[in-house]
């Protein structure tokens, strides 16, 4: 178990387990450069997405529930302190240095740092029933292990956790920082047991970011959620009162998708080739048979009597009017990892992040539609998954999950 954990209330101890800001220079870069990790909701999902990522899932080695609410003490308040560019240092009942920040951000500023945190299905029995001492009815209807979808070649050691964190920040070193804190804190009681860093966001998450283009050459996102929707992310975002256990009301669930892009066939498919398999145009982002990239997409649109954009188009597929009029927020990343020796293929794609009200009337059913129909499909191949219930935020002398131990 965590050392002493249990014996630090909630915001009790802090002294002990913070320290001062790292530096003069972090704290003036403080200024305007900081996301509070307490809320309503968690950070790092209606805050700006910024352009790096460091995602992690844990394994829990021990079956205390005792120790499961003391790691997400500790996690809470260590990402708390992060958020505000400080370190976090040993607790008094530690040897020097065991547990301490190792430092690598010193000097360097919270650069909008973001820490979320989600439960996955395995965290309320699966494995083991009676996990933790949880009560089954605590257990969301829509937290359940994603099926298996058509085409994907999954990796186990990719897939699943009991916990992940997502930590975002507009220095990679600050995201990986933060993974490497918040694993260190979990030892004895949790080990990784996977992890994928992002680069470049792939999505706009507010009207006043520009759209981007991911590593196939396209905009990218054009068409995602706004987060200043308020009404919007109400409705497809925010778990609400009434909607499952009281404990994710305010909350929302995490998909993750590593999707490897299959480039060498790709890069050899011509412009036209690609345009309709994405159902846009490539320089100027534009729907096939419009203009301009925000120009509505007409699905109905033809030109020489066929359909501009064609039925197997990777924006027809994933539009709302064909799937329920369902809204997923995308958040993803790209990806770049060294390539197996002999392969003759980049190791590179997309790491695909979004959130949702219920991932059974989303996610679920949108990627079964594009699994077995989009064009775009036969140049991706999804190697890596998990879903996790992401709680409401937490409030200064509360933690992440407190409401699973009410």
């Amino acid at each position: 178990m965590i050392a002493g954990a249990a014996l630090l209330g909630v915001g009790a101890g802090l002294d002990r387990l913070l320290a001062d800001t790292a530096s003069d220079d972090a704290e003036k870069d403080a200024e305007g450069n900081v996301v509070s990790f307490y809320g309503s909701h968690q950070a790092g999902i209606a805050t700006p997405q910024p352009d790096y990522l460091e995602f992690a899932t844990f394994d829990i080695t021990s079956d205390s529930g005792d120790d499961l609410r003391a790691l997400l003490q500790e996690w809470t308040l260590a990402a708390a302190a992060l958020a505000e560019g400080m370190r976090v240092q040993s607790r008094s009942d530690e040897p020097d240095g065991a547990g301490a920040d190792p430092g690598e951000t010193i000097g360097v500023g919270p650069n909008r740092l973001t820490v979320t945190v989600g439960f996955g299905p395995s965290i309320f029995g699966s494995v083991r029933k009676g996990r933790f001492g949880l009560d089954v009815s605590l257990r969301p209807s829509s937290l359940l292990p994603l099926p298996a979808f058509e085409g994907e070649n999954l990796e186990p050691a990719r897939s699943g956790g009991d916990l992940c964190v997502q930590a975002c920040a507009d220095d990679p070193l600050v995201a990986f920082h933060a993974i490497h804190v918040l694993t260190r804190i979990a030892n004895g009681v949790a080990t990784l047991r996977w992890s994928q860093q992002g680069f470049g966001r792939t999505s706009a998450t507010s009207r006043d970011q520009p759209t981007v283009r991911n590593l196939m050459g396209f905009k990218d996102g054009t068409n995602n959620l706004r987060v200043d929707e308020e009404r919007e992310m109400d409705e497809y975002i925010w778990v609400q009162p009434g909607d499952g256990p009281k404990w994710m009301a305010g909350g929302t669930y995490l998909v993750a998708r590593r999707i490897q892009m299959l480039l060498d066939v790709w890069d050899t498919t011509t412009i036209d080739g690609q345009e309709r398999a994405v159902g846009r145009e490539k320089v100027s982002g534009a729907p096939l048979g419009q203009e301009n990239e925000h120009d509505a997409v007409d699905l109905g649109a033809r030109k020489h009597g066929e359909l501009s954009i064609p039925a197997d188009a990777h924006i027809r597929l994933a539009s709302p009017k064909l799937n329920g009029g369902q809204r997923i927020l995308r958040r993803g990343f790209s990806y770049n990892e060294p390539s197996l020796a002999g392969s003759g293929q980049l190791d590179a794609g997309l790491f695909f992040i979004c959130f949702q009200r219920d991932p059974q009337r989303q996610f679920v059913p949108i990627q079964r539609h594009l699994a077995a129909n989009d064009a775009l499909g036969h140049h991706l191949l999804h190697t890596g998954s998990g879903v996790f219930a992401c709680p409401p935020g937490a409030q200064p002398g509360g933690f992440i999950g407190e409401g699973l131990f009410a």
